[in-house]
């Protein structure tokens, strides 16, 4: 039994998340679950470095499946790009180790958080960015992102729905770029929980309003409160940028 991993990029505008669905396979795992099902004959599944959410997009998802298939790397490259969706592109596909585990022996990741900040919205980046029209204050947004570096409780920064044990996760890094109108917020952890970058971006998006300032982000984390913390911003906006292992 090989052990495959592929690297995946994918608009996920138009499908319901990354992970299969029961009740509807317009899912970026069932699309390709799907095509390699067919390819190999025999019945495939993919495991995810971790999903993502509808709308959700991602330059460099990390999967790998088990297969008795004997076709090289190149071929199984080849018949996915050719029979998967224009919008869903496989850059690579390698033989690994049987031990190896897409989601377990992920050390790090990297989001990108993506903003329009123009006088008038992109009709072509609208599906692609979080459109901010009032001007952000980038110096502010860099302090306030301070705060949020390092080992912390970030029961404020996850979704009601996350079901995880602990709360505590390491950020190793929140990088903000300006070019033009464009901001791109790159978030670098150990993990992440539901909804964590969204609503980070959502706190950023805050402070660059100000309408809270650097200071009322390391309040929200102190309160381990999800209501005290700032919407989470559109998942048009965010992108799974890379995964460590």
């Amino acid at each position: 039994m090989r052990n495959i991993k592929i690297t995946i990029e994918y608009d996920g505008s138009r499908y319901k998340g990354f992970q299969r669905l029961k009740d509807n396979d317009n899912t970026i795992q069932g699309k390709i679950e799907a095509v390699l099902s067919k390819m190999a004959d025999e019945k495939i599944e993919i495991i995810g470095s971790g999903r993502t959410d509808m709308g959700v997009h991602a330059y460099n998802q990390v999967a790998n499946f088990k297969t008795n298939s004997s076709l090289s790397v190149k071929k199984v490259n080849d018949y996915l790009n050719n029979y998967l969706p224009e919008d869903i592109v496989i850059k690579n596909v390698e033989e690994v180790d049987e031990r190896f585990h897409s989601r377990y022996n992920v050390k790090q990741k990297v989001y990108l958080y993506k903003i329009n900040n123009s006088k008038t919205q992109d009709v072509f980046l609208r599906k692609y960015s979080t459109y901010i029209e009032k001007p952000l204050d980038i110096e502010l947004m860099k302090k306030a992102s301070e705060y949020l570096v390092g080992e912390h409780d970030f029961t404020s920064f996850a979704s009601s729905k996350s079901k995880k044990k602990s709360n505590v996760r390491n950020i190793h890094s929140i990088t903000i770029n300006k070019n033009k109108d464009m901001i791109d917020v790159f978030v670098e952890g150990n993990g992440f929980l539901y909804n964590m970058v969204r609503i980070i971006a959502g706190a950023l998006i805050d402070v660059g309003l100000h309408k809270k300032t650097p200071e009322d982000i390391k309040l929200m984390l102190d309160k381990k409160d999800r209501s005290k913390a700032s919407d989470t911003a559109p998942a048009k906006g965010l992108y799974l940028y890379s995964v460590k292992y």
